[in-house]
C-alpha cells in the first residue's frame, strides 16, 4: 500500500528537494524505515542509534498526532504521514 510521508523543509536537502516522498508500510515505522532506505541520509535525522525517534522529532498521521507508539500504528494505502521538526533557537 502507498503511504505518502510530507517532508519538513528542514529536511529535504535529503530528498532533493522533494516536498512528498510515496512509500510502501503496512505502519509508520514501517514506512519511515522504507523512506530511510530511500534517502539514506534522513536516518540520523529521524532516529537514535537504537532506532527510536529522535525527541524532537513528532510524527503525525493523517494530521494528527501519531504520539504514543507512532513507529507501530498501522497505516492503510493512500494515508499521510508529517515528519515535523522541533526548531529551537535563542
Amino acid at each position: 500500500m502507498t503511504i505518502k510521508i510530507q517532508i519538513h523543509i528542514t529536511h529535504r536537502q535529503h530528498t532533493d528537494g522533494q516536498k512528498i516522498i510515496e512509500v510502501e508500510g503496512t505502519s509508520v515505522g514501517e514506512a519511515l524505515n522504507n523512506f530511510v532506505d530511500l534517502h539514506p541520509g534522513m536516518k540520523n535525522e529521524l532516529f537514535d542509534k537504537n532506532g527510536e525517534l529522535l525527541h524532537y522529532i513528532e510524527i503525525y498521521l493523517n494530521k494528527e498526532s501519531a504520539y504514543p507508539g507512532e513507529l507501530k500504528k498501522p497505516v492503510k494505502d493512500g494515508d499521510e504521514i508529517q515528519i515535523i521538526t522541533f526548531l529551537a533557537g535563542g
